[in-house]
């Protein structure tokens, strides 16, 4: 159950980075037959189609991150939106434990969700002291993808 609340946790946090990424990786480890979730209500992310839709939503989110005209994703919506983002992988990840019916998505739909808000938050004002000692935010703005694919492939990759 630990194990299942890490995972959770850091997967919530990439959302909190990047909404779409977090639900991407799920969806191409459920797809690839890491995670079981099948006879769950996630069971669409395993879906051929889900993990490449998933996809191309994280790189325009990815695109869109960059320009000057984005909103802060400390807004209402974005941060909704992450939170969602987390939660939903976070009940994955839970799903995946096999205990189904205890409630163990639950646990997971609660951390990822918990994990997003922190990844918003600690993502927000880490990327801001990058922009500034850099000078400008395209490469901290590179520096936080890198690191939020890295955490997603790995927590999907362990579960």
């Amino acid at each position: 159950m630990t194990t299942v609340v890490i995972l959770a946790v850091l997967i919530g946090a990439v959302s909190g980075s990047r909404t779409l990424l977090a639900p991407a990786a799920v969806s191409w480890a459920a797809y690839g037959g890491w995670l079981d979730l099948s006879g769950s209500w996630l069971f669409f992310l395993g879906h051929p189609v889900s993990p490449w839709v998933f996809t191309a939503m994280a790189v325009a989110e990815l695109v869109t991150d960059k320009l000057p005209s984005t909103p802060s994703r400390k807004r209402p919506f974005p941060f909704a939106s992450r939170i969602v983002g987390g939660a939903i992988a976070g009940a994955a990840i839970g799903a995946n434990a096999g205990v189904w019916n205890a409630g163990v998505w639950v646990v997971g739909l609660i951390a990822g969700g918990l994990g997003a808000v922190v990844g918003t938050l600690l993502g927000y004002a880490a990327r801001r002291r990058m922009a500034a000692a850099f000078g400008r935010d395209w490469p901290a703005a590179l520096i936080e993808d890198a690191v939020a694919l890295t955490i997603a492939l790995l927590v999907a990759a362990a579960a």
